[in-house]
This record gives structure tokens, sequence and C-alpha cells, in this order.
């Protein structure tokens, strides 16, 4: 196996020092990738407010055809969609523009808390992460200890306390390397959701004024 270039140290080695946590680390690592990938797929511009599903339903409000944009609006599954369909169900029992306003905005603070409650899973990483390599130090701490308070051999015990102070530094990395980049892309994704969530605002705005 190659060798780690700043320890020289082979990973194999790295990795059973760190004990069974290193799984746990390893299993947030993919889960970090694979949220990362799910967010930027389901949060794409095309599955939030695709420009030709935006234009087909103006053009059919504005010709007084609700039905054909509620058909528009049910055909593609996105959040503006979700949005003109609660717009349009709601002034379809009603014509009070206080009431279609009120189901406009119950929609779009619901899908804006999916959104951002998708991004907050990396921050539940980011935060995981540390605690997971803490509780390796622990245990090889005390691992240490009782190295140095056990009656073994010269040569065991250092073996003993070796282990011990291996896995306390190494899952502390491990448990770092997982956090920070968790943490930076939360804080990235954020972002990005964030003008999503502005975007959608701002076609409420105009699907409001339609409407009503």
């Amino acid at each position: 196996m190659d060798k780690i270039n700043v320890t020289g140290i082979p990973l194999e080695e790295i990795w059973n020092y760190g004990g069974p946590l290193m799984w746990v680390l390893a299993a947030l690592s993919v889960l970090t990738l694979a949220w990362l990938l799910y967010i930027l797929i389901s949060q794409r511009r095309g599955a939030i407010a695709p420009i030709s599903q935006v234009s087909d339903i103006a053009k059919a409000i504005e010709s007084g055809q609700a039905d054909e944009a509620y058909r528009l609006a049910g055909r593609r599954p996105t959040a503006f969609g979700r949005l003109v369909m609660a717009a349009l169900v709601a002034r379809s029992h009603s014509t009070d523009a206080a009431k279609i306003s009120a189901a406009i905005e119950a929609e779009g603070s619901h899908i804006a808390s999916r959104l951002n409650g998708a991004v907050d899973y990396l921050a539940d990483i980011a935060a995981l992460a540390p605690l997971v390599g803490l509780l390796g130090t622990v245990l090889g701490m005390f691992q240490t200890f009782h190295g140095i308070s056990s009656g073994l051999q010269v040569n065991v015990r250092f073996q003993v306390l070796s282990a011990g102070v291996s896995q306390a530094i190494i899952t502390t990395v491990f448990g770092l390397v997982v956090a920070i980049p968790a943490l930076a892309l939360y804080a990235l994704l954020r972002r990005r959701t964030q003008r999503r969530i502005d975007q959608l605002e701002s076609l409420a705005v105009d699907l409001e004024r339609v409407l009503t």
C-alpha cells in the first residue's frame, strides 16, 4: 500500500490505529459527498423554477386559463409549480386577495424550510464529525492511562501507550478532516439556497399580482 508522504506511515496502519471509529468517520465523509450531490441536483434552477415552466404558466394565467396553468404546474414537480398550485387552489375557493396571498406565503414558507433544511444536514455532519473524533481521543487516552497504571512489561506497555496516543491523534485529525469541508460546503450552499429562495419570492410576488 502506498505511503502517506507527510508521515511515511502506511494508510492501513494509520487506519488500524484509529480503530472502529474510523469507519464512522468514513461513513460521514461518504454521506457528505452524497448529500452534496443531492443538493446540487435538487436545488438547481431547473428543479426549482425552470424558465420554460414559468413562462408557460404565466401565459396561461394571463390568458385566463387557470385550469391549464394548474395542469402545467402539476406536470413537473418543481417548487414554483407547487407555489402556483397552492395559489390557484386558494383562488378557486375565494377571490379574496388576502387569502390568496396567505396561501402563497404559507406554501413559500414550507418550500423555503425544506430547502434550508436540506443544507442544514451538512452543518449537522460538521458538528458530529469532531465529536466522533473526540470520542476516539477519549478512548485513546483511556487506553494510554490504563497502560501506564498496568503491570505490563516495559516493551508491552510501550506498545499499549503508543497505540492509545495514536488513536487519540488520528481520530481527532480525521474528525476535523471530515468536519472542515462539510462546514465550508454548508456555508457556500446556504448562500446558494438563499438565492434560490429569493428567486422564488420574486416569482411569488409576480404571481400574487397577476392572480389578485
